[in-house]
């Protein structure tokens, strides 16, 4: 075999065979680290020197062998068969002297023993006499005592005989056994020490067993992570081969060169790897039961075999390698010691924390500020998994109701931010805690806040009540119990106390209080009381302060209505530059309320432009970061949106799925109930169901008034109801709703004002139409919504043609259904064609136009309305013609389309020449 630098050793091991074979005989000592290579070395001179005819004996020391009397002896002599007429006497000999040394008291010199020695010794000379021998011995500091005694005496008479003993010794830092101090004595004995390969040996290595390449390019990464170690080199290199991490062989390599020594580097090695970066505070000593000096011997030997640098392992897979192997209990004992150890050293609460954690045991009361210190700062880098760990922990340390109460707080709200549904579990113990007047001011409004969220509204209002009551006794919390009736106010009304009409109630944020719970009442106040421009201008400027500063557990409510506030002020491209400049600023620590928050924000800006779509993505994205359940009563507003959306986008039976999901009903006495009414009547009104839109629409006035938000207008619940009262044929309603909504305090932002000023044209005259749909289409356009400008294109389309203005009526037609299409309001386009009389030109869709070719005028009339849901009677009515006459023409329509059920009808369907729609329907 080829050995990479160790030309010399070999070099000089054939000289002093050449002299022993001579009559000089030789003892050679190997000495070295772990796994540094002297077993081989030891092989290749044997493999040399039999080639030049000599006998090899050998023998390899284990550890486990200790205890058997003669046993390196016996498996020495019969590693090879022994010529005649040696083997018999010698066997015998052999034979006598085990038995001999198995009977005998260590305690006592054994003479006879001896002198078996001293005739197997003799037997010896006269074969390395007939031919040249070599004794090689591996880890001689693992043999047992009874071979020891005979390789003492065989040392001594071989000087003057045709032998070479080569042994080799894990020589260890300042420690050698009697065995040695005696060999050392010898004049004839050479030391060898074989140390790990230099970084040009790793080199040449690695060119000898990979490509040219590789070797130029993993010599130093090699190098480093095994400092030279033949074994470590070893696994290194058969992992480039191999597609699996390289860490998968150099773990076991490593633990392979511990087990090769004393059993105290393997001690050194666990506690070195529970330390970890504490190992510069700590020393490992005091995790192992051994002399200082001896662990320190322990060090130089790992050093020098290249398991470690600076005291600290080489490659991270041996760290997580050694803390693997180390038994469950004994790894937690040492987590435990090592937690204590690092605390009295000043080492920070996340490193001690960790220990803590690892120990798996109850902890002791000076651990419990550690672990919520700790938490704290991974809540604070968006390690939001392990801050409750640390808590919960924490947990267990605590006696004091106050102090579990703090803790239980803060382990609910860490949670929370993980996923709400998860905080519900601490809701009865902290309620208990509240009753029992040791729960932080703080907490219960957060408190509050959780249950509302949850639904769970009897178990809230009590908490509030509670709340209540300790302001009346503690003046200091009156600022924040006033913050949170403000924004009660809007978002759960009927728990809310009572205030002045037009009262402000803004008061200056307490010394101690959240801030975001202050700015989240002053926004929710101008709301209610209509003041928009105020709202939105608190709105921006929350937005900022969230940008740069540390978000509480009131900032995603913040968010939300200073993105509501914003909304209703028209500004939605101000939410559209904000919404991604807070994802990117809170990046991985944002909680999962904030990143649904985020998302639900995206889809109510979608659904402003009329981007139907892309509102229902960004939806599904915010139930996506946040389960339904997570979402508690707050779930109303996604559903909402996706409700809409799919309306708009005539996907019923998808806006039905949503509506079937089981929702609270503490959601209904919430804005998030509103938002839900609204959506739901607006798919009625989609799908035709006008009585059932207006007992929505007309719900949600109810709750509006009934809440005192009437000025907030949190949904235009009067055009809804409005528009279903025209499908509905009663136009007076409809006009004094319009009116009312036209006339009201805080009605002026545009969206709201463009879409009242469509309905109201509607159930006017149709003479007036042109005039009020102008203004409603300007107003639309400055705010960017592209649906609701498609509606009132159409209805100026359809008035331009019945006041006989054609030419008019084209082009505007023209521009609805081009508008209808971008914003991808499908159902609205196909609407738009199925009234579209003599306005424009042929419209059919990218389908397959022979498929339709076969139907007549009338047919495919018939059947677009079909398409889009109509009844027969309703189809009936909009054509003017008899329900039978529908029927007829819808099963000629199937058999030339070769279908079964209108479900199966193409949606490309459009017609050249349709009748005028009636006013009522528009």
């Amino acid at each position: 075999m080829h050995l990479i630098e160790r030309d010399k050793e070999l070099v000089l091991l054939d000289r002093l065979a050449a002299q022993s074979f001579a009559g000089q005989g030789q003892v050679v000592l190997l000495t070295g680290a772990p796994a540094t290579g002297r077993t081989t070395l030891q092989q290749a001179c044997a493999e040399r020197l039999t080639r030049h005819g000599a006998l090899v004996l050998h023998a390899g020391c284990a550890r486990l062998e200790r205890s058997l009397p003669g046993g390196v002896i016996s498996q020495l002599l019969h590693s090879a068969p022994l010529p005649e007429p040696f083997d018999e006497p010698i066997a015998a000999l052999l034979e006598a002297a085990t038995a001999r040394a198995t009977d005998h008291d260590d305690s006592l010199p054994d003479t006879e023993l001896l002198r078996l020695f001293d005739q197997l010794c003799v037997h010896l000379r006269r074969l390395a006499a007939a031919r040249p021998l070599l004794v090689a011995i591996d880890d001689i500091d693992h043999a047992d005592d009874t071979s020891l005694q005979f390789l003492q005496q065989l040392v001594r008479r071989v000087r003057t005989a045709p032998i070479l003993v080569v042994l080799t010794d894990d020589e260890r830092y300042g420690s050698a056994s009697p065995f040695l101090v005696e060999l050392h004595r010898q004049p004839h004995l050479h030391h060898i020490p074989v140390t790990p390969l230099s970084r040009e040996g790793v080199r040449e290595l690695l060119h000898q067993r990979t490509d040219e390449a590789d070797a130029a390019r993993l010599t130093c990464e090699f190098y480093d992570a095994t400092g030279g170690n033949p074994l470590l080199l070893d696994a290194l290199i058969q992992q480039t081969h191999e597609t699996a991490p390289r860490s998968d062989r150099y773990g076991p390599a490593f633990l392979s060169c511990l087990h090769r020594s004393d059993p105290l580097l393997l001690d050194v090695a666990r506690a070195l790897a529970i330390l970890g970066d504490g190992v510069k505070r700590v020393s490992p000593r005091h995790l192992v039961n051994a002399e200082a000096k001896a662990v320190e011997r322990a060090q130089y030997t790992m050093a020098a075999a290249g398991l470690l640098l600076a005291g600290t392992f080489r490659h991270a897979a041996a760290r997580k390698a050694v803390l693997e192997h180390i038994p469950g209990e004994s790894r937690s004992l040492l987590h435990r010691r090592a937690a204590h150890l690092l605390f009295d050293s000043g080492a920070p609460a996340s490193t001690v924390a960790a220990h803590l954690l690892a120990g798996g045991r109850k902890p002791l009361a000076w651990a419990a500020p550690v672990l919520v210190e700790a938490a704290e700062q991974d809540r604070a880098t968006g390690q939001k998994t392990r801050a409750a760990q640390y808590l919960e922990l924490a947990l267990q340390a605590h006696t004091e109701p106050q102090e579990i109460a703090s803790v239980r707080a803060r382990l609910s709200r860490i949670e929370w931010e993980i996923d709400p549904a998860l905080a519900t579990r601490h809701f009865a113990a902290l309620l208990t805690a509240l009753r029992q007047d040791v729960l932080d001011r703080r907490d219960a409004l957060v408190l509050v806040r959780q249950l509302l969220w949850h639904g769970r509204t009897e178990e809230a209002l009590a908490a509030l009540n509670l709340v209540r009551g300790n302001a009346e006794r503690h003046p200091e919390a009156g600022a924040e119990l006033r913050d949170l009736e403000l924004w009660l106010a809007y978002a759960h009304p009927p728990l809310a106390r009572r205030r002045a009409p037009g009262g402000s109630d803004v008061t200056s944020v307490a010394p101690m209080a959240d801030p975001w719970l202050h700015s989240t009442a002053t926004m929710a106040n101008a709301l209610i009381r209509g003041q928009v421009g105020e709202a939105v201008d608190r709105a921006e400027q929350a937005l900022r302060d969230l940008e740069l500063g540390r978000h509480t557990d009131w900032a995603d409510e913040t968010a939300l209505i200073a993105f509501v506030s914003l909304t209703r002020g028209d500004r939605l491209h101000v939410v559209a530059d904000w919404s991604p400049r807070l994802g990117e600023r809170a990046g991985r620590t944002a909680s999962a309320s904030w990143q649904a928050v985020l998302a639900l924000t995206r889809s109510d800006i979608a659904l402003g432009l009329g981007d139907s779509a892309a509102a229902v993505d960004h939806a599904r994205s915010a139930l996506v970061e946040l389960a339904p359940k997570a979402w508690g009563i707050a779930v109303g507003l996604p559903l909402a949106n996706l409700i809409l959306a799919y309306s708009r986008l005539g996907r019923f039976d998808d806006a039905n799925a949503q509506l079937t999901l089981p929702v609270q009903d503490s959601m209904f006495q919430s804005r998030y109930g509103l938002s839900y009414l609204y959506a739901r009547g607006h798919y009625h009104l989609a799908i035709r169901h006008h009585h059932a839109a207006l007992a929505d629409f007309l719900s949600c006035g109810e709750l509006v008034r009934g809440w005192g938000l009437d000025a907030a207008n949190p949904v235009q619940w009067r055009a809804g109801a409005a528009e279903a009262w025209l499908r509905l044929g009663n136009g007076d309603q409809a006009r004094r709703l319009a009116s009312d909504e036209l006339t009201r305090a805080g009605s002026g932002d545009a969206r709201g004002r463009g879409t009242i000023l469509r309905v109201l044209a509607a159930a006017g005259p149709v003479s007036r139409r042109p005039q009020l749909l102008t203004e409603s289409l300007e107003l639309l356009e400055d705010c960017g919504d592209q649906y609701e400008q498609a509606r009132t294109l159409g209805d100026l389309a359809t008035a331009h043609h019945a006041l006989g203005q054609n030419r008019k009526a084209r082009v505007v037609f023209q521009r609805a259904l081009h508008v209808a299409k971008v914003s991808g309001a499908e159902l609205l386009h196909h609407e738009l064609l199925s009234v579209s009389s003599e306005l424009g030109e042929t419209f059919t869709a990218n389908g397959d136009a022979d498929r339709l070719a076969d139907l007549t005028e009338s047919e495919r009339r018939v059947a677009a309305l079909a398409v889009m849901g109509y009844t027969n009677r309703e189809i009936a009515a909009k054509l003017y013609i008899t329900a039978s006459t529908v029927e007829q023409h819808l099963t000629r329509v199937y058999r030339k389309l070769k279908v079964s059920h209108r479900r199966e009808l193409p949606s490309e369907l459009s017609w050249r020449r349709a009748s005028r729609p009636r006013a009522s329907a528009s």
